[in-house]
């Protein structure tokens, strides 16, 4: 007869706040303020038994994401996207819930969710250029051309743009490793936000 094992947290230990060392508390304070969350994500919990390892992803995560010249909104489109085609779980949930959020930015047709409008008309043609490089880029990096480079200058990115669209395909292998590694769980919290 075969047992089922109870479902793990995470294969990593969790740190939750209160547990955390100072360090690493000053770390998930600074992901709390930046990423506008009263909470700590699971993907930071369960890196926070290691803060050299924390901080060093957190800041890699920081940088490309939320600063630069691209618009968040589509960096947290193609950060959804891969993760989705990938079938990496908790990524696709966290940030596509944080891109539909930010789907005013995109359109302002009432119930306009950005996750399910990928292909729409509604969607700029620049993002769905730039979604659909990116993509191609982190899932397989070795068949990315000039012409691709070329779509994203048609399109009307900068070649600094270009430069910080393609990080995001380094980011999101980085995000969907760690995420689909540890095993961990989307946030009750993330579950609990409203359609």
């Amino acid at each position: 007869m075969e047992q089922t094992l109870p479902q793990v947290q995470s294969r990593y230990k969790m740190v939750p706040y209160e547990e955390a060392t100072p360090e690493v508390k000053a770390i998930y304070d600074d992901t709390k303020k930046t990423l506008q969350l009263p909470f700590v994500l699971n993907w930071f919990k369960c890196q926070g038994d290691n803060a050299t390892l924390l901080q060093g992803n957190w800041s890699k995560l920081k940088n490309t994401l939320m600063e630069g010249q691209v618009p968040n909104v589509l960096k947290q489109l193609i950060i959804y996207n891969v993760s989705n085609e990938r079938n990496c779980q908790y990524c696709s949930h966290a940030h596509g819930i944080f891109a539909d959020s930010m789907s005013a930015m995109i359109s302002e047709e009432p119930g306009f969710k950005a996750t399910e409008n990928l292909t729409s008309l509604s969607m700029p043609v620049s993002y769905k250029t730039a979604v659909n490089v990116v993509t191609k880029a982190a899932l397989n990096h070795d068949k990315i051309t000039e012409a691709d480079f070329e779509s994203l200058e048609d399109a009307g990115f900068s070649p600094r743009e270009i430069q910080e669209l393609m990080a995001q395909a380094d980011l999101v292998n980085m995000l969907n490793t760690i995420a689909d590694v540890s095993g961990i769980k989307i946030d009750n919290e993330l579950m609990e936000t409203p359609e």
